[in-house]
């Protein structure tokens, strides 16, 4: 495996894993109060446009994470304009 690819996946974990313990947290408290609708909404929309990116120019590591975190800052999101 070459070195830009190890890398890549690196990047991709630490940044997915990274992410959990907030959706942990907003499944368990059902808090959204301190997260913001606008910068949420603008993270997801960032967050598709890398998978269609990622898809599109066949980076693996970009698709993988990108497909991940989009599930889960979709659930963020969806938790956010529920409890509001």
């Amino acid at each position: 495996m070459e070195t830009s690819a190890i890398i890549g996946y690196a990047a991709a974990v630490l940044s997915t894993v990274s992410f959990v313990p907030q959706v942990i947290k907003t499944l368990k408290t059902k808090d959204t109060s301190g997260i913001s609708l606008l910068m949420y909404s603008v993270f997801t929309a960032g967050v598709a446009l890398w998978l269609i990116f990622g898809i599109m120019t066949a980076n693996k590591p970009v698709t993988i994470a990108n497909v991940i975190v989009l599930i889960l800052a979709s659930m963020v999101l969806a938790m956010k304009i529920r409890y509001k």
